[in-house]
C-alpha cells in the first residue's frame, strides 16, 4: 500500500519507476468486458473495483517475503470492448495480450465475465504451445452453446479444450450433465468443492493433474462467498482463502505458469469482495514474479 496522497491509478499505486511498461517483466491487462453474463450483471466493473482496491493492499508479501514494490509491474490501459459479433471480442483480447507475449511480457488479465479468458488463453497458447488450464470456479464453463452462443461465458473451458488444451477443473458446484459427460469423454479432472471441503490430498492431486505450460483462470466465484460476495453467479460451499492460496503456491512451485486471470468481479460497491479479489490477483502477481520452482 502506498502512501494514500500519492496513490497513481495503477495496480497497487505502484510509483513510475516500477510500473514503466519497458522495464516490466508483468503487465495487468484489464479486461472490462460484458455481453453474456446470464444471472447478475456489473462484470465490466471489475477490473476497475480490482484496481482501485489493489491501492490499499499491501505490496510486502509475507509468504514469499517478497515487495512488489521492488518488481517491475506495468498497468495497461483497458481493451476496448467490441460487441460487433460474437467472438470478436476474443480475437481483440487475444491480438493485445499476443502483443504483450512477444514482448516478454507476463500477463495477468482482470475481467470482466469469464469470456475474456478464451483471447487470453489463445494468446499464451501461441507462444508456449498446448496448455493446462488450472480452473478455479464454481462451474465448469464447458457448455457448447449457452444463450445462443458458443462464445458465452459458460462456454469459455469448452473453447479452450478444442483448442488443443487441458483444463483441470477446481471447486465445482453446479454443473449441467452435458457438462459432466463432455468432461468425462475428454477425461478433464475435475476436483468438486465438496471434496476439497473434506480435506484429504486434493491439492496435490491437483497439481498432478496438470502439465507445464499452465495457465491458471481464477473465476472468483470459485470461492466461498464469505470470501467474495459480489459475482454474477454466487455458489454457496466454494474454496476457503487458505486452501485456495496453497493451490496456487503449490502449482507455480511444481509448474512453468505462463499467465493467468481473475474474472467475474462485480462492481457491486462490497468493499471487502473487492479487497479480496485485489489480494487474489497480487498473490498471483507475487507468486509469478517471485516463485522458485522446485
Amino acid at each position: 500500500m502506498s502512501d494514500p496522497g500519492l496513490v497513481p491509478l495503477n495496480f497497487l499505486g505502484l510509483r513510475a519507476d516500477v510500473s514503466a511498461y519497458e522495464t516490466a517483466r508483468l503487465v495487468i491487462l484489464p479486461i472490462g468486458f460484458e455481453a453474456t453474463t446470464s444471472y447478475g450483471t456489473g462484470t465490466r466493473g471489475g477490473p476497475e473495483a480490482i484496481l482501485a482496491a489493489s491501492r490499499q493492499v499491501e505490496t510486502y508479501d509475507v509468504d514469499l517475503d517478497a515487495d512488489l514494490a521492488r518488481a517491475p509491474i506495468h498497468t495497461a490501459g483497458s481493451v476496448a470492448p467490441d460487441l460487433s459479433a460474437p467472438g470478436a471480442m476474443t480475437d481483440r483480447i487475444e491480438r493485445v495480450a499476443a502483443r504483450l507475449a512477444a514482448d516478454g511480457k507476463w500477463v495477468l488479465g482482470l475481467g470482466g465475465e469469464h469470456s475474456v479468458s478464451l483471447g487470453l488463453v489463445r494468446a499464451a497458447a501461441a507462444k508456449h504451445g498446448s496448455l493446462s488450464i488450472l480452473h478455479v470456479d464454481a462451474h465448469l464453463d464447458l457448455h457448447d452453446k449457452y444463450g445462443g452462443t458458443p462464445f458465452s461465458h459458460a462456454c469459455v473451458m469448452r473453447r479452450i479444450v478444442e483448442g488443443g488444451n487441458r483444463t483441470v477443473h477446481v471447486g465445482i458446484r453446479n454443473a449441467s450433465l452435458d457438462e459432466v459427460e463432455f468432461a468425462r469423454r475428454e477425461n478433464l479432472p475435475i476436483f468438486w468443492a465438496r471434496s476439497c471441503a473434506a480435506g484429504g490430498e486434493w491439492i496435490p492431486e491437483a497439481v498432478k493433474a496438470l502439465r507445464s505450460p499452465v495457465y491458471v483462470s481464477f473465476d472468483v466465484d470459485g470461492l466461498d462467498p464469505s470470501v467474495i460476495r459480489t459475482t454474477g453467479t454466487p455458489e454457496p460451499g466454494g474454496l476457503a482463502w487458505w486452501d485456495a492460496v496453497r493451490l496456487l503456491e503449490e502449482v507455480f512451485r511444481r509448474h512453468d505458469v505462463v499467465g493467468a486471470d481473475v474474472v467475474e468481479l462485480s462492481s457491486g460497491g462490497d468493499a471487502a469482495s473487492d479487497f479480496a479479489a485485489a489480494r487474489l490477483a497480487a498473490k498471483l502477481a507475487a507468486l509469478a514474479l517471485f516463485t522458485k520452482r522446485k
